[in-house]
């Protein structure tokens, strides 16, 4: 930083006081006639065009003063050991395929739990639904499933495994997330869905896509080659949202997370999607986080969350007589006669 500093001001100085040397001395050298004025001014010149140089040098160290301590940013990142570690076990063929016993987790650096002694144990083909108010730890409940960080207290069950005993690979496999914020890389609608399946066929895309109800729109704009520009800027929020749908389908996941992924849906079409997905095979166990009550409605189970705190588990009509947060939720979301339209 000090070196930065003084470059370009001694830099500076040093060329304009040769400057001025040359000017006091050649023009006495000029009056004497030992000199022309033109070779005064030509040596000028040279001394402007050392100083630019000089000037580009400075930038230069300056450059690589940064260039250095990024290099260090960058070395220190790629030297990180992973405190995660994966066992080698595979799941079995149990019925259960999500078990969470008293459960709580915390963020680093963050002072309360944002999960407090959660337990339910969810069964292979069931529908979870997930719901509760912004900020009562559903994404935080849904991310410990894939393992994308480790319960501070209890224990995660998957597939029969605890989770922390499952290799990586079986781990991958068995679980696939669809978050709200969809993700669409430039290419072509068929080089984003074979991410989920590299050897998936044609009849596969086409049944994934009718599965997520984006066969029409993918058809409407000329197929599988339709062009996907970076972020999937070209395509709505709704469409984004059934395009990643579709390509999770197509990984073959045992446990699909819909974690709040139809949010940019109309009713109908929300409805139609909920219906397909419903019908898929009863192997997949499908967790669906939706601020929408109408969402999980005919959820096997729905999972009731407040605070970090699972208020209330059950299905749809027990939740409304025995948990008030669910019923609130309803109540607020359908006017009279709501439920029967």
């Amino acid at each position: 930083g000090k070196i930065a500093s003084l470059l370009n001001p001694l830099t500076y100085l040093v060329v304009n006081s040769a400057i001025i040397l040359v000017l006091y001395f050649g023009g006495r050298q000029v009056d004497g006639g030992l000199l022309l004025s033109g070779d005064i001014i030509a040596l000028i010149n040279y001394v402007s065009q050392i100083l630019v140089e000089l000037v580009k040098m400075a930038n230069t160290i300056v450059l690589l003063g940064k260039a250095g301590a990024s290099l260090g940013r960058i070395g220190a990142v790629l030297d990180t050991k992973e405190k995660m570690h994966y066992g080698e076990a595979q799941p079995t063929g149990g019925e259960e395929a999500v078990r969470f016993h008293d459960v709580s987790f915390r963020y680093a650096g963050a002072g309360d739990n944002s999960l407090d002694h959660i337990s339910f144990c969810a069964m292979r083909g069931e529908t979870v639904g997930v719901i509760g108010g912004t900020g009562s730890g559903k994404t935080t409940l849904i991310q410990l499933i894939p393992r994308l960080y480790d319960a501070s207290e209890g224990e995660v069950f998957l597939l029969g495994q605890p989770i922390r005993s499952l290799s990586r690979d079986a781990l991958l496999s068995s679980v696939s997330v669809v978050e709200q914020k969809s993700y669409l890389f430039s290419g072509t609608v068929r080089s984003n869905l074979l991410i989920g399946k590299k050897d998936a066929t044609d009849e596969e895309l086409w049944e994934a896509l009718r599965i997520a109800q984006a066969e029409d729109f993918v058809r409407e704009r000329g197929g599988l080659d339709a062009a996907v520009e970076r972020g999937g800027t070209n395509f709505s929020g709704g469409q984004r949202q059934r395009l990643t749908i579709a390509r999770a389908l197509l990984s073959g996941a045992e446990i699909l997370i819909l974690d709040d992924s139809t949010s940019a849906l109309d009713f109908a079409t929300d409805a139609a999607l909920r219906r397909a997905i419903y019908n898929l095979p009863k192997n997949i166990t499908l967790f669906i986080v939706s601020q929408r009550a109408s969402s999980l409605m005919h959820a096997d189970q729905i999972l009731v969350l407040e605070d970090g705190i699972l208020v209330g588990c059950g299905k749809h009509d027990a939740l409304l007589s025995t948990c008030e947060v669910y019923r609130e939720i309803y109540e607020s979301q359908f006017e009279k006669g709501g439920a029967d339209q």
